[in-house]
């Protein structure tokens, strides 16, 4: 027996990132996008590569700074604000981008200079799954560095193991240089490696690595920077590439640095040393909050130099008596130096002169620590504020940032009178961000905090200089909140959270009066400088998943099921709602147009004819040109018959136009004046309403050819395949309106092309090897290319293999062609994805009429679609059985999604009713015919349609997925089939307190930053899936929460059947740390009907019931149906209940080792 298993949902969110120049991209400056204006001189550019990591998921984003494109809006009002000037003499006329008239007699050399506005986003460039846990990511520089100026990956596994990893030109991927193992470490050896998580970390200068390993020992792998290294450690120097790294080493700490060196805690290389050098903080006698009395303060800190060459490891730095609950080091900048020391209460900063500047935040610091603390001012001693869980960074040499564990953003300042830190100062909140799990400073204005419960940010903490009044107080910190994010509460409302944007204000300069308090004649003003923090873009992520149900939804018309999951935590937390097909709804149903074999919707520019001179119609210039008409076409009746549909006044569709045989392919033409039509055995030239203009039969002489099979236009070109697999060409003449064929003998007989619809006006130096000479011979200026927009070749074998292909412009190749060629493009291909489909294939010697119109034809139609304003998609549609929508967005793979048809005919997206995120499809689908004796599966055609996306859902991710935020997290989910709902056991904290026997608190805080403990809560909550709001709710006791609950068939003399379906609910009593943890079992019965109750007192003492009853409806919803949770049973037990659930009418509950199987009648 073979256990099989197969990943759905890659794992979410990230654990670890590092930020580093990987690819070549990060060296130049990348092309400027099309629709940038071509006044504003900037290109785009990627400041850095940031590689994330969670579990076995490896992704590689590159960070690009580009112009912000002007939105339509913004153009036309600039229009209206430039609307009734006129040019007048000495003046041209009005340049397109807006820059008013200019006067030809004045110079223009002294225009001042026009902001760029900016934004810089993710653009994901490779993922990987790798066959490990990665436990560690960081960037470093090696010797090959200083020649291709790019940086290599350091990855950790879980099985002690670390890769180098470089980026390749040649398959343009991550390769590993090297492997480094440590499985038969002798402190793996006799240990648990799974008690023990590795951490990674790398010198400022790339000189070495460390891995942590257990018995406080550490995996050194130096790195060589110079080759005058080299010549140190007399390595052969013909190895440098091969070999760019020294022997690696294990350290270990208690023998060969401190002896008192164990439990280590964290441990950190810092800047601005000769050599490297390792601040390390560690417990030599472990301790708790119930042993204090005996130990305390038992953190100490060591940092000593690292001499990879001598093997000696001199201590310069000891410091002992820190609080016992420090968790994590920090190193400084070098232009300050030292460590900054984060515990539950308190952050401290300890230079290398050993002195310590210690800022409390609440009022445990002084009762857990005989730390000195400084006096503190009346708003320290109100401070409150927990450090577990939060993570810290730099943002300039004295600013640090603190994000707690629920995503409060506090400043710190680093105060400092000389060379000497004298104190440090915490100003208010700023914002409320994602939960952090990682922070990392990627480049000297942007900051990156990934999350694992939910998505990750980029942030911009940028310094700027701001004027300031003579009377403006300049010591004070202020901020303002220009941005909100928004979350929805239980009942639909929406609340914000401070986000985004807030300004820190740090020392003044004022600049010194030259003269009178004058500078250059004009009055000196005192600035400031200002660290402005900003959102720039995120990662989507969801987060854990606690649990999971199955829950049915209704897109439209259809009913689909849907996968329930409760993930993220705290403000984070909710539901995400997967689906496996692409989310779409039904439009409307457009029979008359037929279709069966394709169908086309072209944005084909109207003529209006007056006094025997046609005139084009008035387009709008601030939106983008609609479609215009449709032309579909279908097999039946023989030989085909093809339809021109335009769109009626009441927005229906009218047949213009009739035209006889198999339509193959159409699109504009002429610059959008004609269409391009080609059937079996011709291509046509027709005008707008139809009539032909021109035809060019595909004979041979006065012989017929084989019928066209396909075909490729691509104004001015058409390439025709036919069912030989000879080709034509044919070129279209702009000035006459008309086409013309070519000859292909240059190109062969016979040529196999891969897919119609790969066509694109990519601009790419070179050209196609004999198709440029066949288009123009004796000329190298014109090509053509038959690639995707997106730069992605799709390609459907003939043995039901879709594989996809993403191109690169790359180097030469090291390999010389086979052939001399007269001119060659550069270029390579890299697969990205492979999917098999089964095909259908006829059987032998069937060649009727009935047989080709069974047919499924498997076509590639690409399209570009906008959903929701501002989001705008482009991909590919994939026909036939099992049709699928191929996609790529900026953050994440790409993806195969499949459409929830059974068979899709022919699909073109289409704009005739004004919307961009329209799509005309040609379904067919299977009908269920269900009897006494089987089940009938019944296949029919049901005819083409409109149908749009469903905006709400996110397409980063292998399923599609809609986010219901819910500001708190849960634990366990049940759906009940009858009445569509949702109860949901949700995660909560509230505040313990401890009770005597007379009802007295035996403990109340003494001051206000002194907080009650906190213990987990639940309620349980009764959810519409349709509305996602909690229509009634059951609070349990503020030390309760729920461990399990499932859905049983329990007796009852309420029904007539004699059982009914109940909910049990499995919870457990926190009563301190002093009485042993009771439970308990609460039944909700699922809604029937109302029915009396009887209890068997002899089996079930102390029972309460439950029930979930239907009343009347809230107006302010429009749900027409409402319902409540009431208790129908209790039963307490001596231990918490683990698990419940039903066994042929007995409930079976769990309190730790003991499984009781009891009789309920309710």
């Amino acid at each position: 027996m073979h256990a099989l298993r197969q990943e759905i949902l890659p794992p979410s969110g990230v654990e670890f990132a590092t930020s580093l120049r990987l690819t070549p991209s990060t060296l130049e400056e990348l092309p400027t996008p099309p629709n940038a204006t071509t006044r504003h001189e900037f290109a785009a550019r990627a400041l850095c590569n940031v590689v994330i990591a969670r579990s076995s998921i490896l992704r590689i984003f590159e960070v690009r700074e580009e112009p912000v494109v002007p939105q339509v809006d913004d153009e036309r009002e600039r229009k209206k604000a430039l609307k009734g000037t006129e040019a007048v003499e000495g003046e041209v006329a009005m340049d397109e981008q807006g820059e008013g008239f200019v006067n030809i007699a004045k110079s223009s050399g002294q225009t001042a200079d026009v902001a760029v506005r900016t934004t810089t986003k993710f653009y994901l460039v490779r993922e990987h799954r790798l066959h490990g846990i990665v436990t560690g990511i960081e960037g470093v520089k090696i010797i090959t560095t200083l020649e291709d100026k790019l940086d290599r990956l350091l990855v950790s596994f879980r099985d002690a193991k670390i890769a180098l990893l470089e980026w390749s030109f040649a398959v343009h991927d991550l390769i590993t240089v090297s492997i480094h193992t440590y499985e038969r470490a002798p402190q793996l050896m006799t240990s648990d490696p799974s008690l023990f998580r590795a951490e990674l970390r790398v010198d400022p200068h790339s000189r070495c690595s460390a891995l942590s390993l257990p018995k406080d020992a550490f995996a050194i792998l130096p790195f060589y920077q110079t080759q005058a290294e080299l010549d140190v450690m007399d390595q052969d120097q013909t190895h440098t590439r091969d070999v760019p790294y020294a022997p690696s080493f294990i350290l270990d700490l208690p023998a060969a640095v401190d002896q008192n060196i164990r439990n280590i805690v964290d441990f950190v290389f810092l800047p601005g040393f000769n050599k490297p050098t390792i601040a390390v903080l560690f417990q030599t006698q472990q301790t708790w909050t119930g042993r204090l009395k005996e130990f305390k303060d038992t953190a100490r800190l060591v940092i000593f130099t690292l001499d990879i060459v001598t093997q000696t490891y001199p201590i310069i730095t000891s410091v002992q008596g820190l609080p016992y609950d420090c968790f994590a080091i920090m190193a400084c900048p070098a232009s300050l130096g030292g460590v900054v020391i984060l515990s539950c209460n308190s952050i401290i900063y300890v230079d290398q002169s050993y002195r310590l500047v210690i800022l409390p935040l609440n009022g445990w610091q002084a009762r857990i620590s005989d730390f000195p603390l400084p006096s503190s001012t009346p708003e320290q001693r109100d401070c409150n504020i927990h450090l577990e869980g939060c993570h810290a960074t730099f943002v300039d040499d004295r600013t640090l940032f603190l994000i707690l564990k629920d995503g409060t953003v506090y400043p710190v300042d680093i105060v400092v009178e000389g060379k000497v830190v004298t104190k440090m100062t915490m100003s208010s909140a700023l914002a409320q961000t994602t939960i952090p799990s990682v922070i990392r400073r990627i480049t000297d204005t942007h900051v990156f905090i990934g999350s694992t419960v939910g998505p990750s940010v980029l942030l911009n903490a940028a310094q700027v200089e701001e004027d300031v009044d003579e009377d403006e107080e300049m010591s004070s910190p202020t901020a303002f909140v220009q941005m909100h994010i928004d979350y929805d509460d239980d009942d639909g409302n929406q609340f914000s959270y401070p986000h985004d944007v807030v300004d820190i204000y740090g020392d003044s300069e004022a600049k010194e009066p030259a003269t009178n308090g004058h500078v250059n004649g004009k009055v000196a003003k005192k600035t400031r400088t200002v660290i402005r923090l900003s959102e720039c873009d995120s990662l989507p992520a969801y987060g854990p998943i606690a649990d999971m149900t199955f829950s049915l939804a209704r897109n439209g018309e259809r009913h689909v099921p849907e996968l329930v999951a409760a993930t993220g935590s705290g403000h984070l937390g909710g539901f995400t709602v997967f689906q496996r097909d692409l989310p779409i709804r039904t439009k409307r149903k457009l029979h008359a147009i037929g279709g069966a074999r394709g169908m086309w919707s072209l944005p084909i520019r109207q003529t209006v004819k007056t006094g025997g001179i046609s005139y084009e119609h008035a387009m709008d210039p601030y939106h983008a040109e609609n479609d215009t008409l449709i032309l579909s076409t279908d097999i039946n009746p023989s030989p085909g018959l093809s339809r021109i549909a335009t769109r009626a006044a009441k927005g229906d569709v009218s047949i213009a136009t009739r035209i006889q045989g198999t339509t193959i392919g159409a699109a504009p033409f002429f610059q959008r004046t004609a269409i391009l039509h080609v059937v079996t055995n011709a291509i046509r030239v027709l005008e707008p309403d139809g009539t032909e203009r021109q035809i060019i039969k595909d004979m041979d002489g006065n012989m017929p050819r084989p019928k066209i099979r396909a075909c490729s236009i691509s104004d001015p070109f058409v390439l025709i395949v036919r069912e030989d697999d000879s080709i034509g060409l044919f070129i279209g003449e702009t000035e006459r309106g008309k086409i013309r064929r070519k000859d292909m003998s240059p190109m062969g007989d016979k040529v196999r092309l891969f897919e119609k619809n790969l066509k694109s006006s990519l601009a790419l130096d070179g050209a196609t090897t004999t198709l440029q000479a066949a288009v123009n011979p004796g000329s190298s200026g014109q090509s053509l290319l038959l690639v995707r927009p997106q730069g992605i070749l799709e390609v459907f074998l003939r043995s039901g293999q879709l594989t996809i292909y993403e191109a690169h412009a790359g180097g030469q190749g090291s390999d010389p062609p086979p052939t001399v060629r007269v001119s060659s493009l550069d270029i390579k291909f890299v697969k990205v994805l492979s999917k098999a489909f089964e095909i259908q294939r006829p059987e032998e010697g069937e060649k009727s009429i009935l047989a080709e119109q069974k047919r499924v034809l498997r076509m590639l139609v690409p399209f570009v679609t906008a959903p929701a304003p501002g989001t705008t998609y482009s991909g590919v549609f994939f026909t036939g059985d099992r049709p699928s929508w191929i996609l790529s967005t900026d953050k994440c793979g790409l993806q195969l999604y499949p459409s929830g048809h059974n068979v899709v005919h022919a699909f073109t997206p289409c704009s005739l009713w004004d919307s961009k995120g329209d799509f005309l499809l040609y379904s067919e689908e299977v009908r269920v015919s269900m009897n006494l004796k089987c089940v009938t599966l019944i296949r029919g055609r049901q005819g083409p349609s409109l149908l749009e996306w469903i905006p709400e859902f996110d397409l980063n991710g292998p399923l599609p997925s809609r986010n219901i935020s819910r500001g708190r997290s849960y634990s366990n989910l049940i759906f009940d089939a009858s009445t569509h709902l949702i109860v949901a056991a949700s995660s909560l904290q509230a505040r313990f307190a401890s009770f005597d026997e007379d009802g007295n608190k035996v403990w109340e805080p003494e001051t206000s930053n002194i907080s009650d403990p906190l213990c987990d809560c639940s309620t349980l909550e009764l959810v519409s899936p349709d509305l996602w709001v909690t229509m009634d709710g059951y609070e349990f006791a503020t030390n309760e929460f729920i461990n399990d609950m499932t859905v049983v068939s329990l007796e009852t003399a309420g029904t007539e059947t004699g059982t009914k379906e109940f909910i049990a609910v499995g919870t457990s009593i926190n009563r301190g740390e002093d009485l042993a943890v009771k439970g308990a079992v609460s039944l909700f019965p699922l809604p029937t009907y109302h029915d009396s109750c009887q209890s068997d007192t002899g089996s079930m003492p102390q029972t309460y019931i439950f029930e979930i009853a239907e009343v009347v409806p809230d107006p302010a919803f429009s749900s027409k149906r409402w319902y409540k949770l009431r208790l129908r049973c209790r039963d307490d037990a001596k231990g918490p209940v683990t698990a419940v659930c039903g066994f042929s009418g007995y409930l079976v509950s769990s309190m730790g080792q003991k499984v009781s199987c009891d009789r309920w009648l309710i």
